[in-house]
């Protein structure tokens, strides 16, 4: 059963939660996975902002298997996701300054928020756009160079009236 908080009601009481979730059990991430073995680690801490904003403190430890962009294989990835969400109602505007600090994202406040679904967002926008290996080669790197045939060859020997 998916575990729900509300956003003002769990910051208000500085609220409190840590489990371990299966890698396995988020869909959406799996796309992004060469393999979902092992779990995920959370805490999750609610407090009100400086701005009387419901504030959240998301911790998510996990050793992820990316795959590899390059060779297509998988690559472990150790994550170590800190970061702070705070809710903004409906129809209040975010200053400039808010909108630049990077130390911060932006929730809109909501009555329930499926803290899987939270978890599974976050860990997907933390992970790197094009994951690589330090050192690898193309799946097929190295097959085959011997047996092309250099299509400029090809022109030459249709120019010299070879076929």
């Amino acid at each position: 059963m998916p575990q729900v908080i509300d956003s003002l009601t769990f910051a208000r009481d500085a609220g409190s939660l840590k489990g371990v979730l299966p890698i396995a059990g988020f869909s959406r991430l799996r796309d992004w996975l060469a393999g979902t073995a092992g779990d995920l680690v959370y805490r999750i801490e609610g407090a009100m902002s400086d701005r009387k904003r419901p504030r959240f403190l998301l911790e998510v430890d996990a050793l992820l298997l990316l795959r590899c962009q390059r060779c297509l294989e998988g690559i472990q990835y150790p994550l170590k996701l800190r970061c702070v969400l705070e809710c903004v109602g409906e129809n209040e505007p975010l200053t400039p300054e808010e909108i630049g600090d990077e130390a911060v994202d932006f929730l809109p406040v909501q009555d329930k928020i499926d803290v899987a679904a939270l978890i599974e967002d976050e860990v997907i926008l933390s992970l790197p756009i094009a994951p690589r290996h330090e050192n690898c080669v193309l799946p097929d790197a190295g097959r085959g160079r011997a047996e092309k045939i250099s299509p400029f060859s090809v022109l030459k020997s249709l120019k010299n009236g070879k076929t």
